[in-house]
């Protein structure tokens, strides 16, 4: 059994772990990052890069660099309710480096990321690398096992490692479960002429679809009653195009679209969030401490809000090389609010709005007024569009640089 020892490991390689990567390694601290993937290739991964993300990396000095990649912008939010679309979303107005939602393929993103933080020398990144367990010395994590045998020891682990966290497999931190009375199936349609920059839902009794608009194709989301996945198998993929005929009529499927239930990735959606985030040598941010609902996009921005805030508390302590086990409440403190008031924000919504939608056979025959006052007052829309783009407690980048 090898062992190696490093001033901050980090358990997982999505967004969370790789901003936090990027932003210890810095401040000077020695950081090193595991993901137990080869690559980051996973489709229908979060994609949807909010303002509040691109105004930090603006602040580190990198918005003009991640733009250079390819994307597509989103400003506006379009929803078809009782036969028409209505406007009830609004970016533009944001006073931020960049107003509007930037889809990028979650993997460019992450890539974006290691190649950001590979400048400074503190920074290591192994990919292949799962995390099978932890070293506890005396009720405090001192490292990592890994699935070959050897061990990693740290001064200071992050969990990172997402909604399947060991924290909470193996039960080192509790767990408070919301709820949500939908899955959602993610897939591919192919697009032709222009999305118009928005995003765009269809909702009607029984059915909820979602397009993004990703340039050459549609992403599109149906949302389905929760463990309803097996039901709609049943009754065969003509079932869905029919579904999606309905939601969006002027989109031609064509003949070659939607053949199999093989296109068709199902994302089994989840509500909680951990009661504590932390114990000595352990702290869990991103969706390890906080499993979101698609709902709005913002999982991907929250974590990375959570990365930040963690680097703003600790990452110039550890530089220091002062231990840091009494400020990591700092962070849970810093984040618990903004993290309550989204998931309570979801689950109004799964609850209240999508959940009846849902379960209700009886057509739509008027918009709400919420919707209809939306589309008729453009103020109104930049309420939803401020929520989504900038959330609630947004942090800015503060912590140091070497």
């Amino acid at each position: 059994m090898t062992e190696e020892t490093t001033d901050l490991l980090i358990a997982g390689g999505g967004p969370a772990g790789m901003m936090a990567g990027l932003l210890f390694a810095r401040a000077g601290v020695k950081t090193l990052v595991l993901e137990k993937h080869a690559d980051f290739l996973r489709d229908f991964r979060g994609d949807t890069v909010h303002p509040s993300t691109m105004e930090i990396l603006h602040e580190l000095g990198l918005l003009g660099r991640f733009l250079e990649r390819p994307h597509n912008r989103l400003s506006h939010a379009r929803l078809r309710v009782a036969g028409r679309e209505w406007t009830i979303g609004d970016l533009s107005h944001l006073s931020t480096p960049a107003p509007f939602i930037a889809m990028m393929p979650q993997w460019d993103f992450l890539d974006f990321l290691r190649d950001e933080a590979e400048a400074f020398p503190g920074f290591t990144l192994a990919m292949e690398t799962p995390v099978a367990g932890f070293i506890d010395e005396g009720g405090r994590i001192a490292g990592v096992r890994l699935a070959d045998g050897s061990e990693r020891r740290a001064r200071l682990v992050v969990a990172a490692d997402g909604r399947a966290s060991l924290v909470r497999r193996l039960d080192l931190l509790p767990v408070e479960v919301l709820g949500a009375p939908m899955d959602v199936f993610w897939f591919r349609l192919p697009k032709t002429g222009d999305g118009g920059d928005a995003l765009r839902g269809s909702v009607d009794a029984g059915r909820i679809v979602v397009l993004i608009d990703r340039g050459d194709y549609w992403q599109v989301a149906m949302v389905i009653p929760k463990g309803g996945a097996e039901a709609i198998r049943a009754k065969g993929i003509e079932a869905v195009r029919r579904e999606v005929e309905q939601a969006f009529p002027e989109i031609d499927l064509g003949s070659g679209t939607l053949k199999s239930f093989d296109e068709l990735h199902l994302l089994s959606v989840a509500l909680d969030r951990l009661t504590r985030w932390h114990r000595p040598g352990l702290l869990a941010i991103g969706d390890a401490a906080h499993a979101m609902s698609p709902i709005g996009g913002i999982g991907i921005n929250l974590a990375i809000q959570d990365a930040v805030a963690a680097a703003n508390f600790l990452a110039g302590p550890m530089a220091e090389g002062r231990e840091v086990d009494d400020l990591l409440d700092r962070v849970q403190r810093r984040r618990l609010l903004p993290t309550r008031i989204i998931q309570g924000a979801q689950k109004f919504a799964q609850n209240r709005i999508i959940g009846r939608l849902l379960a209700s056979a009886e057509p739509i025959a008027k918009a709400p007024f919420l919707v209809r006052m939306l589309d008729r007052f453009p103020t109104l829309r930049r309420i939803p569009g401020r929520f989504i783009g900038l959330g609630v407690r947004r942090e800015h980048a503060r912590s140091p640089q070497m």
